[in-house]
């Protein structure tokens, strides 16, 4: 299929009146629903918008490339615009953009569109042939470009470059797989070329994996350069020179990777997502451990939203409506704490443990992650239990791998069926109940005590002191252990430090909810959705909501956290404020002894406070 066939008269504009990157999209999605190439104009723009949040499709060299693959998209179709003043796109030089090709592809798009569309990505790289498109005066001239283009690139379409001994190998991938995958291959291959040096390069595009690397050419290579910002096969470049950057740097920086992978300056990579021999980070790789991390608590997220919200809807009936023993019992009460509470919110920790270990040792590291995750949400352990079994069962898996990698090539099937899940969830577990879990329950039962040694001598103190005991962990031993010395003192008839526990319990989440509003640009759009339901989760005393944030960003976010709820409990002591409900959030304020308009100031203040923390002191998300 050629370029033309997608590109026509009526979605080409020679004369694009935006002056700025949203109106461009407009204008070109515009072009594209008049000239009937969508179903839905605004689902269509929707999924534009959202793979430039992703990362910008401003190349640079005055070139933009919005593309998007949608159910919106009702016939495959390029869309091109030229602007002669240039329009701030984002670009990655930092300058204006002049040639826009916005690409319309259909979730039904078969392999021939999609290869189409590389083609034209790669055409870009070439300096001629930009130059004829911007100098272009009619329609017909830009369309006469394109075909004498791909004219000129046909005689060489059967021709590939070969790996050969001492050749360099490159991965390229990007998370839609439609323009910036094929761009940066091309990149990489003309360099190569231009500096004499031979280069086989993959893609992991839309239409699948082309142009695969073999396991001879790996081993023959010098070294292999992946410049990809999602997902790749990396475990057979074991034992090689591996330079990891995002996709960007290999359309940006050809050269510069180039000419690392010859002269060997990078790590050999290990296996398992790990390589060593490196001192320094590519820009905008981030650590092993945040990957891993972000596996579980991207994966958790539903669990906390989805559970605390119908943890929030029960107390509607009453606090204590779910309690068949309670004379305000409702049987819908009951049904929304067993589903939320019981079984969402009791999957949460599992969930996060199984998937971190998964990221660490791939799939035979889940089982073995869910199992001691599970132990550490019924043992007491808590989410900084969760935490510590994931990566545990994770690296206990990857030592099992190389503890079987000398057994014969007969047993590599039982490996995965047998073996991992075997000993995984063995020694992970024995190390769980022996090591781990005890410990973290001995700590609960000495902060209780230690708590309960206090007493109430100095309220102010221990108001602070509860306050941010709420925050610090989020719903772990720290926190349940302040939870409980709370109920111990509602039983003693002493009100007071519960009133703190549960304003310390509410600021987490309600000031993270509040940053996201006042600090948009701090926050991944996830955060900004996982935001809105901390309301609900904060008002409704679930301080569980903060856990994602506060495992993103641990360094900015607990201090910030554990001061605001500080903040509240201290000033629940000056008001003099005593709570005889043990959960409620703000359903039970009115039920305070003392003032409830000063209980809501205390929540308020300390929720203000963590938001202004956080968001002064987090950067900005690109």
């Amino acid at each position: 299929m050629k370029i033309t066939d997608l590109l026509k008269r009526d979605t080409i504009l020679l004369n694009l009146e935006a002056n700025s990157k949203e109106s461009v999209i407009d204008e070109l999605v515009n072009k594209l629903n008049q000239a009937g190439r969508l179903s839905d104009k605004d689902k269509f723009k929707e999924a534009i918008l959202a793979r430039e949040a992703q990362s910008t499709t401003g190349i640079g060299e005055g070139i933009a490339i919005p593309h998007a693959k949608t159910s919106a998209v009702r016939t495959p179709a390029i869309c091109f615009g030229r602007s002669t003043q240039g329009v701030d796109f984002n670009a990655l030089d930092g300058q204006p953009s002049h040639l826009f090709f916005m690409i319309a592809a259909s979730e039904g798009a078969n392999n021939t569109h999609l290869e189409t569309l590389s083609r034209l990505s790669s055409f870009l790289m070439d300096t001629e042939f930009r130059a004829k498109l911007s100098s272009a005066t009619s329609v017909d001239e830009v369309l006469s470009a394109i075909d004498a283009k791909e004219a000129a690139e046909q005689v060489n379409e059967n021709i590939e470059t070969k790996a050969s001994k001492g050749s360099l190998l490159a991965v390229t991938a990007c998370p839609t797989g439609i323009a910036h995958t094929y761009m940066a291959a091309d990149a990489l291959k003309n360099k190569a070329k231009e500096l004499g040096i031979e280069i086989k390069v993959e893609t992991n595009g839309s239409g699948g994996v082309k142009n695969k690397l073999t396991s001879q050419e790996i081993e023959d290579a010098t070294a292999i350069i992946v410049a990809a910002d999602t997902k790749v096969d990396m475990d057979r470049f074991k034992g090689k020179v591996v330079i990891e950057v995002p996709v960007a740097a290999a359309i940006r920086k050809p050269q510069e990777l180039i000419d690392k992978a010859i002269n060997k300056q990078g790590p050999i990579f290990q296996g398992s997502g790990t390589a060593q021999g490196s001192t320094e980070k590519e820009a905008g790789q981030k650590s092993g451990f945040y990957k891993h991390l972000m596996n579980g608590v991207s994966n958790m997220l539903p669990f906390v939203v989805g559970g605390g919200i119908l943890i929030a809807l029960s107390f509607i009936f009453g606090i204590k409506a779910f309690d068949p023993e309670d004379p305000s019992y409702h049987p819908i009460a009951e049904a929304l704490m067993t589903i939320g509470g019981g079984n969402a919110f009791g999957l949460m920790i599992p969930v996060l443990a199984g998937f971190i270990a998964m990221s660490i040792a791939d799939r035979p590291g889940f089982a073995p992650g869910m199992v001691a995750g599970f132990m550490a949400a019924t043992g007491g352990a808590g989410f900084l239990g969760g935490l510590i079994a994931g990566f545990l069962a994770g690296y206990i898996v990857v030592g099992l791998k190389k503890l079987f990698n000398g057994l014969p090539q007969a047993l590599e099937g039982i490996k995965p069926v047998l073996l991992y899940p075997v000993f995984g969830i063995l020694i992970s577990g024995l190390i769980m109940m022996f090591l781990v879990i005890e410990p973290v329950s001995a700590l609960n039962t000495g902060l209780s005590n230690w708590l309960e040694g206090l007493g109430t001598g100095n309220l102010v103190f221990l108001g602070l002191l509860l306050g941010g005991m709420m925050a610090i962990d989020m719903g772990g031993p720290i926190n349940k252990a302040a939870f409980t010395f709370g109920i111990a003192m509602i039983d003693a008839g002493n009100l007071a430090p519960h009133a703190a526990i549960m304003a310390g319990g509410m600021v987490p989440p309600l000031g993270l909810a509040l940053a996201t509003t006042l600090f948009k640009n701090k926050f991944t759009k996830a955060e900004k959705e996982a935001g809105k339901t901390n309301y609900i989760m904060g008002a409704s005393f679930i301080t569980e909501g903060a856990i994602p944030f506060a495992a993103a960003d641990p360094g900015r976010v607990i201090p910030s956290l554990v001061v605001g709820s500080a903040i509240a409990g201290a000033l629940t002591m000056i008001f003099g404020i005593g709570l005889p409900a043990p959960h409620g959030g703000a359903f039970v304020i009115p039920l305070v002894e003392g003032s409830p308009l000063l209980y809501l100031l205390a929540i308020i203040i300390g929720s203000v406070v963590t938001a202004l923390m956080v968001g002064l002191w987090k950067k900005p998300v690109k």
